[in-house]
């Protein structure tokens, strides 16, 4: 019963050892930093969809009189903010993936 149990919990140790990103499986895998960048960059947009209601932005630019030069009230301005939205998110979301992965890289490149 003993070593059937003690090899479980070896068993469990691999597991969680896999799954501790501080582990160092971690610091030579590729599908890692693939994954991390990903999640980085997809909650980036999540946030910016959330936060930004480009309908609402250009409602209230309308509504208060308002404008972007060059740009009709309305559904134009909506698409606008969209554009721009879209453009602006994207660097933002590699630079804090950049962020993100400098101690990886540097602890890989200085074998930490």
């Amino acid at each position: 019963w003993l070593s059937s149990s003690s090899e479980q919990w070896a068993g469990w140790a691999i597991i969680m050892d896999f799954f501790n990103p501080f582990s160092q499986i971690w610091y030579h895998a590729l599908f890692y930093y693939i994954i991390y960048t990903s999640l980085i960059i997809f909650f980036a947009y999540f946030y910016t969809a959330i936060q930004f209601n480009p309908a609402e932005l250009a409602e209230n630019l309308k509504k208060y009189g308002g404008f972007i030069p060059g740009i009709r009230p309305g559904s134009h301005t909506k698409e606008y903010i969209e554009k721009v939205l879209n453009r602006i998110t994207l660097p933002g979301a590699m630079f804090l993936a950049g962020l993100a992965l400098a101690p990886y890289i540097i602890i890989k490149f200085l074998d930490l």
